[in-house]
């Protein structure tokens, strides 16, 4: 009955007029934001904060939470149509929405897209609503052990992510490690692989990165290739509707992405960047054919998207009841908050309940507006594919110059860009895989820091790892996660083996 009556609360303040205009101010401009590449939501919240001082509080921090869910539906429209993730999260949607839209299939995957980001954040919204004292009450168990160890398992993972060989897998996902580690050591201060460039002393550009893998890479490649033609559907109301066949593929991994952005998302530091990859590497192990990934698999873009979905609703379940921020977005957020004189934190549900349980009822109704607005603009996203390449190259390579620059306004970014797009298209060509470059890069500095904090916790000695039941658990997981991968790759060979022989003794 307590529930029922906090739902009540929250339904009363999110039904407000004020503040449902809010919401649908910040989901509108989230999904504009997420459709243009490289902007993501951290620039659209920074910029909106000022906005904040003569607004409510509960208005505000209702916007600036549209605009973040708001970013993931829209980021993966650029990612399946033109292969720019529009938010890092989105990464992974390239690697099947992408094919699929090649395929004339654009509609089918901009459908799917839209139901799994609705199905994930509401999900994430029913755990968000049921367990945020549990979960919170989990999240504080969590220490720099167990924090290295689950790195560690997304970074096994990350090697199946790959559409060729575990061994390119693997070491795409060390060369992003490299990457990782460009900049200032953050206990050190000591500059690591700068080679005396001043603008590398920050690391290297998010946004670059995944923008020149993916969106400049494919463009020089499309521009190369003498096959530049893409089956254009004509979208109607049938032409959006999957197929028996491909509604049945996507109902489990939906709710496997689901529950798996969830509990990712409820975890500090964690976001729906490593969900998103880890539903994909999950799908592709589970699947019963995985070369299918990477070549147009339904599965491949409905399970990341569910997944970072949830995890943008849960992500809320940290920065709340903790106080703990997941990533910058959140920090801007939480600022936010304390700018009006709230603090974040375990007395934040007893002290500010109207804003708390009117924040997880917005989630739901903002939600449902994504799905109003995202629905019957399809027709018009997928209409861009109809433009002439010779117009849509320049304005793609415009827009990916202009995101990667206000980030930081620095022009160093855009030759960063540049460079990235060549080393993309030199892995392309050799049929390498930039998925697992990009989770190595996001999870190596969190991977370095996390091992760091343990091992000055317990004086260098690393059997924390093992004595601690979480890490543990854990690191058992990425054990047997190899031993797995292994055993396949044996398997595959051994069967390989046994074809040929009969073959040979066919002849």
């Amino acid at each position: 009955m307590e529930l029922l009556g906090n739902l009540w609360l929250g339904l009363q303040v999110a039904a407000d007029p004020i503040n449902l205009l809010y919401c649908f101010f910040g989901v509108f401009l989230g999904t504009v934001v997420g459709v243009l590449p490289g902007i993501g939501a951290l620039a659209a919240i920074s910029l909106l904060l000022p906005i904040t001082y003569h607004i409510p509080p509960t208005a505000a921090i209702i916007m600036l939470a549209g605009v973040y869910y708001g970013a993931q539906y829209g980021g993966s429209t650029a990612s399946i149509l033109l292969n720019l993730p529009g938010t890092p999260s989105s990464a992974v949607t390239c690697l099947d929405g992408y094919p699929m839209a090649r395929k004339g299939k654009a509609g089918v995957a901009l459908f799917v897209t839209t139901i799994a980001s609705l199905a994930g954040a509401m999900s994430g919204l029913v755990l968000l609503t049921l367990f945020s004292p549990v979960i919170a009450e989990i999240g504080l168990k969590f220490g720099p052990a167990e924090f290295c160890a689950m790195m560690l398992l997304g970074l096994v993972a990350a090697s199946s992510v790959s559409a060729g060989s575990a061994v390119k897998g693997l070491s795409m996902m060390v060369l992003g490690l490299l990457l990782g580690m460009v900049g200032t050591d953050i206990n050190s201060g000591a500059a690591r692989f700068s080679f005396d460039i001043p603008e590398l002393m920050d690391g290297i550009n998010l946004v670059a990165l995944a923008m020149g893998l993916f969106g400049v890479a494919e463009v020089v490649r499309c521009i190369n290739s003498a096959d530049t033609n893409r089956k254009i559907e004509n979208i109607s109301l049938r032409s959006l509707m999957p197929s028996r066949d491909e509604f049945k593929a996507t109902v489990k991994p939906m709710a496997r992405g689901s529950a798996l952005g969830a509990s990712l998302g409820a975890l500090p530091g964690v976001g729906p960047s490593i969900a998103a990859f880890m539903a994909y590497a999950i799908e592709k192990k589970v699947a019963k054919d995985p070369s299918r990934f990477g070549q147009g698999a339904i599965e491949g873009v409905t399970a990341p998207e569910s997944a970072n979905n949830a995890a943008a609703q849960t992500a809320f379940v940290p920065s709340l009841s903790l106080g703990i921020p997941g990533d910058a977005v959140m920090a801007v957020m939480l600022g936010a908050l304390i700018i009006h004189g709230i603090q974040p934190g375990p007395m934040l549900i007893t002290e500010q309940p109207s804003l708390f349980w009117g924040l997880v009822v917005s989630f739901a109704i903002g939600n449902i507006m994504l799905v109003i607005l995202n629905l019957p603009t399809i027709g018009l996203w997928v209409a861009l594919l109809r433009i002439p390449f010779a117009w849509m190259y320049p304005a793609i390579l415009v827009f990916v110059a202009l995101g990667v620059y206000s980030v930081n306004n620095n022009t160093f970014d855009i030759f960063m860009v540049t460079v990235l797009g060549i080393l993309g298209y030199l892995l392309m060509v050799l049929r390498f895989e930039p998925a697992p470059l990009l989770l190595g890069y996001i999870l190596g500095p969190l991977l370095e820091e996390y091992l760091r904090r343990a091992l000055l916790i317990s004086r260098g000695d690393p059997m924390v790892f093992l004595e601690r039941p979480i890490s543990a658990t854990l690191l058992a997981l990425t054990l047997a996660l190899l031993l797995w991968a292994l055993w396949s790759t044996l398997r595959g060979q051994w069967r390989a083996k046994a074809s040929l022989d009969r073959l040979k003794a066919a002849d």
